[in-house]
């Protein structure tokens, strides 16, 4: 049995979900451009630093989502994929996934970016496996705040771990796993599978990979 996981934001896709979504969002009128998108520049720019505080962003983040109606939502999500996700998934990602399905291995997208977010483009990429932040909901609605361990830094090592568990497995019960990531702040899971692979990374991730001796992958 081998294992591949598979970061979304920047490897999979040749942009930033969370980013891209609260654009979305903006460009709609839902949220306010003048504040919103600079502290969503901010934010991107301390999350390619490995600066990013995980709490204060998803307070950010999942704010919009507390303050509209799962309906609302849904229709700006579709918009959402159409107009700006599908843009972003080039040949050589679906490739790359089709690759490891085809050879039977149990494939999983492992994203900090919330599952409301991610939901549909792990479909889109037939993914069958989600490991993503989970926003906390009550009464049908949305809380602003995340349920669990975010899926971020060395909380996605704790979150596969978890879901290997559920399935009555370990890292131990596979003969090969890889992790495909751009960003200096997977380090903790890239250290961990048998195979990293670094996608288009960024300038630590690159230095490190080439010192390490890790793959260094294009998907653009």
């Amino acid at each position: 049995m081998q294992l591949a996981l598979f970061d979304l934001d920047n490897t999979l896709l040749s942009g930033d979900s969370d980013y891209e979504w609260t654009q979305h969002l903006i460009s709609k009128g839902v949220l306010d451009r003048d504040s919103f998108e600079r502290r969503n520049a901010e934010f991107f720019e301390q999350y390619k630093s490995g600066t990013l505080n995980i709490h204060e962003f998803l307070d950010f983040q999942l704010a919009s989502l507390a303050e509209n109606t799962h309906a609302d939502l849904q229709t700006w999500h579709e918009e959402f994929m159409a107009d700006r996700v599908r843009p972003m998934i080039g040949q050589k990602a679906r490739d790359l996934v089709k690759r490891h399905q085809d050879n039977g291995d149990l494939c999983a997208m492992v994203t900090a970016t919330n599952s409301f977010v991610t939901g549909p483009i792990c479909h889109e990429l037939n993914i069958p496996h989600l490991i993503a932040t989970i926003p906390a909901q009550e009464n049908g609605r949305f809380t602003g705040k995340p349920r669990g361990t975010p899926a971020f830094r060395e909380g996605k090592v704790t979150r596969v771990e978890d879901w290997l568990e559920s399935m009555g497995l370990c890292w131990k019960s596979f003969e090969r796993s890889w992790f495909y990531s751009d960003s200096l702040n997977d380090l903790p899971l890239l250290s961990l599978v048998s195979n990293p692979v670094a996608v288009d990374p960024d300038s630590t991730l690159h230095a490190y990979a080439e010192s390490a001796g890790w793959p260094i992958l294009s998907l653009r």
